[in-house]
């Protein structure tokens, strides 16, 4: 399992959130990501524990706790969802046909 932490101050590190989730238990890994073209930290993050008693110790005190002037969102992290095919239905969504052609949208445009 893994927690989802929401609402991060941009200025967070990895280290200040391992040494949050430290009072809870034993911290795995935490991941901050950022944003692919500016490299800024995105607001959230996933952090993973020893184990799922642990993880819900600190889902419990954490959850609405205000920290670095936010009051932070925690919870038991959503499962990746797949991103694979495209808007119009592909992948494994089952889903239909495709956009299509634009054709006769824009004929009265003048």
């Amino acid at each position: 399992m893994s927690i989802y932490v929401g609402n991060l101050s941009y200025e967070v590190t990895q280290d200040a959130l391992s040494a949050v989730f430290a009072e809870y238990g034993s911290v795995k890994r935490v991941q901050l990501p950022t944003d692919r073209e500016t490299g800024r930290l995105r607001g959230f993050a996933f952090v993973e524990m020893n184990s799922e008693d642990e993880e819900t110790k600190a889902i419990e005190a954490l959850d609405g706790a205000e920290w670095l002037g936010r009051d932070l969102k925690v919870n038991k992290a959503k499962p990746r969802e797949d991103r694979g095919g495209s808007s119009f239905g592909g992948g494994n969504r089952g889903g239909g046909g495709g956009g299509g052609g634009g054709g006769g949208y824009n004929r009265n445009r003048y």
